[in-house]
């Protein structure tokens, strides 16, 4: 598909909206990337998953572009918060969304910094899915 570390693409529509949104799901954990994969899915259409934030860039440095990203921090060869940064420098405006299993409170700052939009604790669920989802379709 996209290459190394691409390892999921599923289809569906988001409930009640005309928006289908490309997601990319970026974790070192397989179990959180097929936790999480499997809550987005229920809601959109495209859902890509890669282990660190190399292949995420690299995957966006390919062509890929990604309606949201949800990005671990803390990942082996290069981190949430050094992806984020690289995505913005490569003019990437996709909505970042970093994941964290630390408290947020001290993270927040840190993600912001990056150029992230906005931040979760670990691990997603339904509710701050739908209104991330909810938050992007007012938007578009």
């Amino acid at each position: 598909m996209f290459g190394k570390g691409a390892s999921s693409s599923k289809s569906m529509e988001i409930i009640g909206s005309e928006k289908k949104f490309s997601v990319l799901i970026v974790d070192d954990d397989p179990i959180i990337r097929k936790i999480h994969g499997a809550l987005v899915s229920k809601f959109t259409t495209e859902i890509q998953e890669v282990k660190n934030g190399k292949e995420a860039v690299d995957l966006c440095r390919s062509g890929a572009s990604f309606d949201i990203i949800f990005i671990d921090k803390k990942m082996p060869i290069m981190n949430g918060l050094e992806a984020t940064k690289e995505l913005r420098a490569m003019g990437v405006n996709s909505t970042i969304v970093g994941v964290t299993s630390c408290d947020l409170s001290s993270e927040r700052n840190d993600f912001i910094a990056a150029g992230q939009n906005q931040c979760y604790e670990k691990p997603l669920t339904i509710e701050k899915i739908k209104s991330l989802l909810s938050e992007l379709n007012k938007n578009n």
